[in-house]
């Protein structure tokens, strides 16, 4: 019912053709239909008002109920105002017209769906499969389970119906550049933008055999933008990787890394590069390797080889292929987005590795299922798991990043709202999280939003692919995590823990111990 539910609604934000008719389904047939399921379901056995298709039924329910309720108490309100006129009764008539603007302000309300679910359901912490400050797994980093918050308020400031988000206007290029070195300085402890790049170089190579060596002549470098929201070369006004960002990291990698502007790859193998990222990328560093879906345009095509990960465990019609270009590159950098998604709840650095995958374009078409954890907490295998496990994925990754410039409840649209959390209040995050450890960023990336969201879609246990992957070396599923299958197991991913509350926002590290997650918070 849910995705009936969010397809009709996509086509009637895009305002495509007999959306008028789609509308009056959405709500009165979803509604209708809604109401039914729940009280054939819940009315015999109270206790299945907990389950999820419960939970996702019971909000388009009580809007359709308040909607039919304040339909007619403003028909009724009328008629007794109307009475109360002509019989001259003062006080009946007083009373008829407050009940009147009272029913008349909740019809007027618009995507009652979402606003009067929102008023008369009560909002509750997310439930998650780990517990706070209750550090599990082994931290990585320079300094282990770092993960550097850098905030630079004002670097966005798009207001909505005016123009895209993404337009130079609204976006300060040089808090973008700060808020990338900082992050690096941060990470690493040097002074110096070139000596935290060798810093980075130093300890990947170390944990891989290579010794005390930095970056070589020659070696290729892959960065893992998020596309999602782009149907064509086109600009989208839906969230996707920042133009500024991309910008500050191919500004810092190449004049402070030393990294030659042919031997990157900005890519996004299974969508589009749209042109207001191209084209402010490609002003500057015309030799940089643009890859996308399709290719043309100055965009390189992408590439795959077949059966690159066939996973640890049967996990559906999942797509196997990987992006010959994450294949080729000594490193890669992934660069995910501050945002939730249907099915999973968030979508961070762990789901980005889908995008390398040979998945297909269209996401009716395409396998990117299956994934999501189990809606009662019950530990399972998870893909996310393996994409941070692989050898060519989560495992030759040097450098895990999160834009929130903007951040969103939603996987889709615009920019969904400002953040009322502090220390935004009101404003757009501005923000740029940053780590060495893919289990840590990802574990503050889900405290950021379910603490700012806490209806967001399909959030309870969105945390469960962290849990497996700290625990990787003895999961609690009992999966034999080898994504590969070539019979070697994999040790603990990283570490995780959830924060203390919203407020103080404070890990382990944070609270003196040496162990768990330490947030560094910089602020311009």
């Amino acid at each position: 019912m849910k995705r009936i539910y969010l397809y009709f609604r996509e086509k009637t934000e895009k305002g495509e053709a007999a959306s008028k008719l789609m509308r009056i389904f959405l709500f009165w047939g979803l509604g209708l239909f809604s109401t039914i399921w729940f009280l054939v379901r819940v009315i015999p056995k109270p206790s299945r008002a907990s389950y999820p298709c419960m939970q996702t039924a019971a909000p388009l329910m009580s809007a359709f109920v308040m909607y039919l309720l304040s339909f007619t108490g403003f028909w009724m309100s009328l008629r007794k105002l109307r009475e109360a006129f002509h019989n001259r009764k003062v006080v009946a008539g007083m009373l008829a017209f407050v009940a009147l603007c009272f029913c008349g302000t909740l019809l007027l309300v618009e995507n009652s769906t979402e606003l009067l679910a929102q008023t008369f359901l009560p909002v509750k912490e997310p439930r998650m499969a780990w517990g706070k400050n209750n550090p599990v797994g082994d931290a990585k980093g320079i300094f282990p389970g770092r993960v550097v918050w850098t905030h630079a308020p004002g670097a966005a400031v798009w207001e909505k119906g005016k123009g895209f988000w993404f337009e130079d206007c609204w976006n300060n290029q040089e808090d973008a550049d700060w808020l990338l070195s900082q992050s690096l300085l941060s990470l690493t402890g040097e002074k110096k933008s070139k000596n935290a790049w060798k810093a980075l170089f130093v300890y990947f190579n170390r944990q891989h055999g290579k010794g005390k060596q930095g970056y070589k002549k020659g070696e290729k470098i892959a960065i893992k933008i998020n596309q999602n929201n782009t149907f064509s070369h086109e600009d989208s006004e839906q969230l996707n990787a920042s133009p500024h960002l991309t910008l500050a990291l191919l500004r810092s990698l190449v004049y402070d890394g030393g990294v030659p502007q042919e031997q990157i790859t900005v890519f996004d193998a299974s969508r589009f590069i749209t042109d207001a990222l191209y084209h402010k990328c490609y002003a500057e560093f015309p030799n940089v390797i643009y890859l996308d879906n399709e290719g043309g345009k100055g965009r390189t095509k992408s590439t795959y080889t077949t059966d690159a990960i066939p996973y640890s465990a049967d996990n559906g019609r999942l797509a196997r292929g990987l992006a010959d270009c994450a294949l080729e590159a000594d490193y890669l950098i992934n660069v995910a987005l501050l945002k939730g998604h249907g099915g999973q709840g968030v979508t961070l650095c762990a789901k980005n590795w889908y995008g390398v995958t040979d998945i297909n374009r269209d996401f009716r078409k395409n396998q990117h299922n299956n994934f999501n954890q189990d809606r009662g907490g019950k530990p399972r295998y998870m893909t996310f798991t393996d994409y941070m496990a692989h050898k060519d994925l989560g495992q030759k990754t040097m450098l895990f990043l999160i834009d929130g410039l903007y951040g969103s409840e939603k996987v889709n649209g615009a920019p969904s709202g400002k953040w009322k959390m502090s220390p935004f209040n009101g404003n757009w995050p501005c923000s740029l999280f940053a780590s060495q450890d893919p289990v840590a960023i990802d574990a503050v990336g889900v405290d950021f939003l379910s603490s700012e969201f806490p209806r967001m879609a399909d959030v309870d246990y969105c945390d469960m692919y962290l849990v497996e992957a700290a625990l990787a070396d003895r999961p609690l599923s009992n999966t034999f995590y080898d994504p590969e299958r070539d019979g070697t197991g994999v040790a603990s991913l990283g570490v995780l823990e959830h924060w203390n509350n919203p407020e103080e926002k404070k890990y382990s590290r944070n609270m003196g111990k040496d162990i768990g997650i330490e947030l560094v918070y910089l602020h311009k």
